[in-house]
Formats: structure tokens, C-alpha cells, sequence
């Protein structure tokens, strides 16, 4: 005899499919749109996305989501800034501490970036997207306007990569977390959140293009600390500026905690509570129950075999990082050259945006050699017109 429904929630059919698992996932979710299908190793947390996604799409595009996308924004704003900054800076750090091997910058900065993505893109799946959220701006905020202190050359590269650290979770965290809360229908936003990135660039280049040029040494010779403020006020005001940011998101904006991610983890009770505040504070209203939710599950424990079962969390519970983590992004096919191709394309944007950024100034100057005017002032003017 098969078990009997529980209130409000529709019968499911013993499974036949090919997975053992799931006869048909379509009858507790309704017709997927997914770029995956059936390429998943957890059939389980399939359902539950596409249950939280289609509640999302009922619920609309309102004023969470658009208040989600200027603060979201405000971490690729960041993350377009830092590699941007060290371009014009190291003219004055080299006059300054008379450190000539100034590659030692660039590498800590892209070290940090690289951990930085690696900790706090793994990081939210483990503790949560909040955590990572409010920390990300926090860490390089704090750390930009301690490395304007900086009484040396190998503090100065400590502290800038402890800032990489900071800016290198903003762009995978925050561009998760605006995916997980915006409608279907508007998914295409996340390109056009990268104009924050344009805004990033355009006002640090105005801001470094005056301290620079007036409070920096005219060369090596008689370079003190006290005649070459300006890259020190520029640390000063980007880490000002960034912690105003991160102020706005910390008090102002009520950050939810993401349904997919409370779900993976077990707790479906509170990601329907989330769906739920969502729809109140766009002023909408939603029928998603915890009932809902746990069908798919349901189903699994009924009538799926003990292997199947063990996988209903996809996230961990314990806090701690584990090789399933790496190993979920190639369990399939479809992911593991998903997964592959984003990693490339990355990586070559990556590259040629930070040749670009850190080696525009230098080759500004060393060509404004050529006719006659290498001033600090020529050379961040020309930064500007070019962001």
C-alpha cells in the first residue's frame, strides 16, 4: 500500500525514472525551464530550486530586488576600483621607500584577489550568503585605509593583499546572491549590474587624478613621507569611501538570507519564511508552504533507496570546507563543462583587464616621454579620458 498524501500537498507517483529517485519531478514542480534538466546529481534540490524559483517568479520584480541591485552593486563598484588603484600609486610608492621591484605589489594584490574569490565563494555556501555579504566590504574598507599608514614597503604589499582579500568575494558572492532573489524574468539584469563596474573605474580615476598630481614627489630625490601625501589620501579616501558602502548595505538595507541556500542546508521552514518576507516587503503575496517544499524530499524518503537519501542536503551544515564543495561543479557532464568554460573565460578577462589596469600608467608615461611630458598630472589625466 502506497503512503497517503499529507494534507494540502498533491500525491506523487512511486518513481520509475532513471535516477531511482524521482519518477517525475514535474509533478511536484510544474514544467521546468532549465538549462540542466535532468543534469543534476541531486534530483532532490532540483525540485526545491525550481519550487523557490517559480515562488520568486510569482512574487515579481519589486522593490527588494532593485534596492538588492544598487547594494549588490556596490561590490562590483569595489572590485573595479582595486585593480584599477595600484597603477597610479606606484610611481609615488617607488619614489617613496626606494623599493625598485615594485612586482611584488601587483603579485600580493592578485594573490589576494585569487584567495579572496576562493574563501568567500566557497565561504557562502558553508555559513551563508549574509556572512559573506556584510564581511566582503567590511574587510577591504578597513584594510584600504589601514595600508595608507603604511610605514613600509612590506607593509604597504601585506596590507593591499589583505584588501585583495576583501574586494575578490565581492563579485561571486554578490552576484549570487542578486540571482537567488531575482525573478526568472529579470535574470538578464545581471549584465546590466556591471555598470557599476564602469562607475567604479571612472570615479577612482577622478579621484587619484588631483591627489596624485598635486601632493606627490616630482622624482626620487628628497622623497619623504611628508612631501608625497597623495597616494596615502587616495587610500584614505577609497577606504572611506568603501565603508561608507558597506555601511549603507550593514544598517540600511534588511538583507534576507537566501532561500536556495537555507534549503540546501536543510532548513526549509525558514526559507519559506524568507519567500514570505520577500512577498511582504514587495507587497505581493505568495502560497508557498513548508508542505510544498518538502515534497520532493518527502518522496525521496518514501520511496527512493538509502543511497539516494544521504544526498538531500547539498550544503554542509558543519562549517568546514570539504572537497565535495569542488567536486559538486563537475558531477555531470553539463556541469563540468559549464563549469569549465566559465572558469576560462574568467581567467582570460581577468588577465587582460589586470595587464591592462596596472600597466596603462606606465605606458602612458613612458610614451608621454617621447614628446616631452611625463608629469603625473598628463599621465592621470589621460587614465581618465580612457576610463
Amino acid at each position: 500500500m502506497s503512503p497517503s498524501p499529507s494534507p494540502g500537498v498533491k500525491s506523487v507517483e512511486p518513481p520509475t525514472s532513471r535516477h531511482g529517485t524521482l519518477a517525475d519531478i514535474d509533478l511536484i514542480t510544474g514544467p521546468a525551464v532549465d538549462l540542466y534538466q535532468d543534469g543534476y546529481n541531486d534530483p532532490v534540490y532540483q525540485a526545491k530550486a525550481r519550487i523557490l524559483n517559480r515562488a520568486i517568479q510569482e512574487i515579481g520584480m519589486g522593490k527588494y530586488q532593485w534596492y538588492l541591485f544598487v547594494v549588490a552593486g556596490f561590490g562590483w563598484f569595489v572590485g573595479s576600483i582595486w585593480p584599477l588603484l595600484i597603477g597610479p600609486i606606484i610611481t609615488p610608492v617607488i619614489y617613496e621607500f626606494k623599493f625598485l621591484t615594485v612586482s611584488f605589489l601587483f603579485l600580493a594584490m592578485n594573490i589576494g584577489l585569487l584567495l579572496g574569490g576562493v574563501f568567500w565563494g566557497l565561504g557562502c555556501d558553508i555559513w551563508g550568503r549574509r556572512c559573506s555579504f556584510n564581511l566582503t566590504l567590511l574587510i577591504a574598507g578597513v584594510f584600504c585605509l589601514a595600508a595608507g599608514g603604511s610605514p613600509d614597503f612590506i607593509t604597504l604589499t601585506f596590507l593591499i593583499a589583505i584588501v585583495g582579500v576583501g574586494v575578490g568575494g565581492n563579485l561571486p558572492v554578490d552576484s549570487a546572491v542578486f540571482l537567488e532573489f531575482v525573478p526568472g524574468s529579470h535574470q538578464y539584469l545581471l549584465t546590466v549590474l556591471s555598470i557599476w563596474w564602469c562607475f567604479g573605474q571612472v570615479l577612482s580615476s577622478l579621484i587619484a587624478w588631483p591627489l596624485i598630481a598635486n601632493f606627490s614627489c616630482p622624482s626620487i630625490e628628497n622623497c619623504e613621507r611628508s612631501n608625497n601625501m597623495g597616494w596615502r589620501y587616495l587610500l584614505f579616501a577609497l577606504g572611506g569611501l568603501i565603508l561608507f558602502l558597506w555601511s549603507l548595505r550593514f544598517f540600511v538595507f534588511t538583507f534576507l538570507e537566501s532561500p536556495h541556500f537555507l534549503s540546501g542546508i536543510g532548513n526549509d521552514a525558514e526559507a519559506v519564511n524568507v519567500i514570505h518576507k520577500l512577498a511582504e516587503f514587495n507587497g505581493k503575496a505568495t502560497t508557498l508552504t513548508v508542505e510544498e517544499l518538502e515534497a520532493p524530499g518527502r518522496s525521496i524518503l518514501e520511496w527512493g533507496p538509502s543511497s539516494s537519501r544521504s544526498q538531500r542536503n547539498v550544503l554542509s551544515k558543519d562549517s568546514k570546507f570539504d572537497a565535495r564543495h569542488f567536486k559538486a561543479l563537475f558531477a555531470t557532464p553539463k556541469m563540468a563543462l559549464s563549469t569549465s568554460l566559465l572558469i576560462a573565460i574568467w581567467g582570460i578577462i581577468s588577465l587582460a583587464t589586470t595587464l591592462y589596469n596596472s600597466f596603462l600608467p606606465y605606458l602612458l608615461a613612458s610614451r608621454g616621454a617621447q614628446f616631452g611630458d611625463i608629469s603625473l598630472n598628463i599621465n592621470l589625466r589621460n587614465v581618465c579620458i580612457l576610463c
